[in-house]
């Protein structure tokens, strides 16, 4: 399994999946007994069906105004991917930063993720060398 090849996938699952808010195209991504952690203190979402319900609910949530992930880096059957979005909520912008942690299987599908990420009140741009 080529790690790159499985984070570059992922990245553009998730970019498809939400661009059309499609919880079905971030799903597939994922093992069947896929453990995704969307921030540190909230529970875990354990296979691919908690993973959909998730991606439904935030696409629910708030309104994507613009998102973009940065250049993966991997090794072994690991990979870290920075993102950045700009969400709207009642009328107002919030920008999100983040790093998702990622381990595969050796068919590409996620099998652990892990996501720290911070909001921030307003339209922030990424900082320069961001997502490389």
């Amino acid at each position: 399994m080529d790690a790159e090849a499985a984070a570059r996938t992922w990245v553009d699952g998730w970019s498809r999946g939400w661009a059309a808010a499609d919880p079905d195209t971030i799903a597939a991504l994922y093992a069947e007994d896929a453990v995704f952690v969307s921030h540190p203190f909230r529970p875990r979402h354990v296979g691919r069906a908690e993973v959909r319900e998730y991606a439904r609910w935030a696409f629910e949530s708030d309104e994507t105004v613009d998102f973009a992930f940065g250049e993966p880096v991997a090794t072994r059957d690991r990979a870290v991917v920075e993102y950045w979005a700009i969400l709207r909520s009642d009328d107002q912008d919030q920008t999100l930063f983040g790093i998702a942690l990622l381990r595969f299987r050796d068919d590409g599908l996620v099998v652990s993720q892990r996501d720290y990420w911070s909001l921030e009140a307003g339209r922030r741009e990424p900082p320069d060398g961001w997502g490389r």
